[in-house]
């Protein structure tokens, strides 16, 4: 039994940014979804989850705001 603990699992950035953006959308397949529970650090995907929701939160305002202006 000599199984890395979850939060010490590397962290792949990349499939963890793909991962997060297909949650923001809803669409994934159930095996992708499994490998990912299996692969990636919880910690790296609530973090990365975070900060895109802010980015978007962000690029949403600077968008109203730009179509509002005068």
């Amino acid at each position: 039994m000599n199984e890395t603990p979850v939060h010490r699992r590397p962290i792949d950035w990349w499939s963890t940014v793909k991962a997060v953006l297909w949650s923001f959308i809803g669409l994934r397949r159930r095996s992708d979804f499994e490998q990912d529970v299996q692969r990636l650090n919880p910690i790296a995907v609530v973090v990365t989850a975070v900060v895109l929701t802010l980015v978007f939160i962000i690029a949403l305002m600077s968008i109203v705001r730009w179509v509002v202006s005068p």
